[in-house]
């Protein structure tokens, strides 16, 4: 039963509550907060001792705060007592309002378990109130939001005044047990914040290590590096260069911003540019300086992300391989050109021969006034007319879809009419005299004769036309679009190029030239159009030395 005095003793533990509450929100960090709970329980509540007991990740409690006996507070704290167990002691006894007390006469079963426990010896209470060392009392602490979420349980003993508590002691606990939750649960909202910042800080100072990093490797690097923009109006345009790119294509980088890789690259390697702007993409192709020349790179693509979500990024790193691609063009050169007089050799000249003959003889196609009469010729006897109008065999190549130009060989005959039918001339032209002029005077003298004959065939030619070197003193003209009449004029202008004295090492010395002309044609080989030539060389050869012995 309260005593007269219970208004004043509310008020007290009223002022002592709230000033206990007051600390549990100065608390800097989590381990003040639990510590200030266990206080607050002894300063402010009348126990003479206070435990508090904290739901870990794993479920179990471990004792986090204790207050009123240094002793027990280094035996106990830090011991963890099992989530079953706590369960247990929280489903026993009596339930005053959300607090659980257990009298001693039913807690005995409960000294065998595993939640840290302190308590003494002491005699039956004498009165029905009156609190006995082994009875136990405490206060489970909830998340707030009204969920069931338990964070902790506060136990308390030993009241200052000896007796179990009244209502307004029960209804104190739970109020305080209340606050308590609420700041433990601010005090972890803070801890979690504080730990966020910090890894947030740490991640910025990494990010930012991470792009001075970058940044250092990008406009350091001894080869060329760009950023361009993937995707949109502006893909390929480029946002940054180094200084090694500036230097390689002698643009300031500020004019470089101006443009993408299709502004740069050479009209012939567009195609290849594009074929390789996806991720990991490589080529090798040329790109413009700022003087007009184009120098010979090789490009390597990937793509980077501002952020996870950010725009993309293409990163294109730009090696020169100017020296490496001229060593690699001279070697093929020298693979396909006479060493001597510089055109190409025999192995050229047969590559580029071939490219123009296929294996199917061509016949000349009607006229389009022969194809319609043709067309309405009546049918020879047993000839099946097809009932859809077009007669296709499979077995036959469709010259009609052929893209191959085939090639088309002019009369043979010298004496035959002109039907201005233009084909791919084949001249075949062997040096009359050279080998006096070897034997004579030397090789190198030979040599410089040859080289000479090269120059003026050369000049004697179109730009498409094919001057080549089969090896000696024998040398093959290819000229496409002739007739055989302009066929024979070219032979008349080479030999009356080679004619005129050749002066080396101050002696003035003379070739002859004997042409045989020869046509390539779709079915021959290049052997046959090669050995063709040759012949009518040799026919030439012998008839001009017959007229020349009756001549003399």
């Amino acid at each position: 039963m309260e005593a007269e005095s219970e208004p004043y003793v509310r008020l007290a533990t009223l002022r002592q509550l709230h000033q206990v509450v007051a600390d549990l929100n100065t608390a800097r960090s989590l381990a003040d907060t639990l510590q200030a709970v266990a206080d607050g329980i002894v300063t402010g509540l009348g126990y003479e001792l206070g435990c508090v007991n904290l739901v870990r990740p794993d479920g179990d409690l471990v004792i986090a705060g204790f207050a009123g006996n240094p002793s027990a507070e280094a035996l106990i704290t830090g011991r963890v007592g099992s989530r079953s167990s706590w369960e247990r002691r929280l489903s026993m006894g009596e339930a005053w309002g959300a607090l659980r007390f257990i009298p001693h006469t039913e807690g005995w079963v409960l000294l065998d378990d595993d939640v840290p426990q302190w308590h003494t010896e002491g005699p039956e209470p004498r009165f029905a109130d009156e609190w006995h060392p082994q009875d136990r009392l405490y206060a489970p602490m909830y998340a707030s939001g009204g969920g069931q979420e338990l964070l902790g349980v506060i136990s308390v003993d030993r009241p200052r005044n000896g007796r179990h508590p009244g209502a307004w002691g029960q209804e104190a606990l739970q109020m305080y047990a209340s606050q308590a939750a609420i700041a433990i649960s601010n005090a972890r909202l803070r801890a979690n914040m504080q730990r966020a910042l910090v890894r947030l800080e740490r991640e910025q100072q990494a990010l930012r290590a991470s792009e001075e990093s970058f940044r250092q490797a990008f406009e350091y690097a001894p080869s060329g590096m760009a950023i361009a923009e993937m995707g949109g109006d502006q893909h390929g345009r480029l946002l940054r260069t180094n200084d090694a790119l500036c230097r390689l294509l002698g643009r300031p980088a500020s004019a470089m911003r101006r443009y993408s890789f299709s502004d740069l690259v050479h009209p012939e390697d567009i195609g290849t540019l594009l074929r390789t702007s996806a991720e990991g993409g490589r080529a090798e192709l040329r790109l413009v300086r700022r003087d007009g020349t184009y120098v010979w790179v090789s490009l390597r693509n990937s793509v980077v992300a501002d952020t996870a979500d950010g725009p993309r990024f293409l990163l294109t790193h730009v090696e020169d391989v100017e020296e490496r691609k001229r060593h690699e063009l001279q070697l093929a050169h020298r693979a396909s050109h006479d060493a001597l007089t510089g055109l190409p050799n025999s192995a050229e000249l047969r590559a580029r021969l071939s490219a123009r003959l296929c294996r199917r003889p061509h016949a000349v196609r009607a006229t389009a006034v022969e194809t319609l009469d043709a067309a309405f010729e009546p049918a020879a006897p047993g000839t099946v007319i097809p009932e859809h109008g077009f007669d296709f065999d499979p077995h036959v190549d469709a010259g009609a879809h052929d893209h191959h130009v085939h090639m088309i060989a002019p009369p043979a005959d010298s004496g035959a009419a002109d039907d201005g039918t233009k084909g791919l001339a084949v001249l075949f032209c062997d040096l009359d005299g050279f080998k006096s002029i070897n034997d004579r005077f030397g090789h190198n003298t030979g040599d410089a004769v040859l080289v000479e004959v090269a120059r003026r065939l050369t000049t004697c030619v179109r730009d498409g036309d094919t001057v080549a070197r089969l090896g000696g003193d024998e040398f093959v003209v290819l000229a496409d679009g002739l007739g055989s009449a302009d066929a024979a004029d070219l032979a008349v202008r080479l030999r009356n190029a080679i004619i005129p004295p050749i002066r080396v090492d101050g002696r003035a010395v003379r070739v002859g030239a004997s042409f045989g002309i020869g046509w390539a044609s779709c079915g021959m080989s290049v052997d046959e159009v090669l050995s063709s030539a040759d012949q009518r060389m040799y026919i030439e050869k012998r008839s001009r030395a017959k007229v020349h012995r009756r001549a003399g």
